[in-house]
C-alpha cells in the first residue's frame, strides 16, 4: 500500500512533468493536441493521489 509520501511524490512529479511540457507556452499548448493529453493525464494522476492521502495530510495537522 503506497503511503502519503509517494503519493505526495506522485503529485510533484506531475506537476515538472506539466512544466516541462507546457515551457514552449500556450498557443504552442493550445495547437498540440498531444501536449493536452499529456497534461489532462497528468492532472487526473494528481487528482487521484490527492484523493488517496489521509485527512491529516489534506487537512494540514
Amino acid at each position: 500500500m503506497r503511503d502519503d509520501r509517494e503519493r505526495l511524490r506522485d503529485i510533484l512529479e506531475a506537476i515538472e512533468r506539466i512544466e516541462r511540457h507546457t515551457a514552449k507556452g500556450r498557443d504552442e499548448f493550445e495547437r498540440d493536441e498531444l501536449i493536452q493529453t499529456w497534461v489532462v493525464h497528468h492532472i487526473q494522476i494528481i487528482g487521484e493521489a490527492a484523493r488517496k492521502l489521509s485527512e491529516e495530510v489534506r487537512s494540514g495537522k
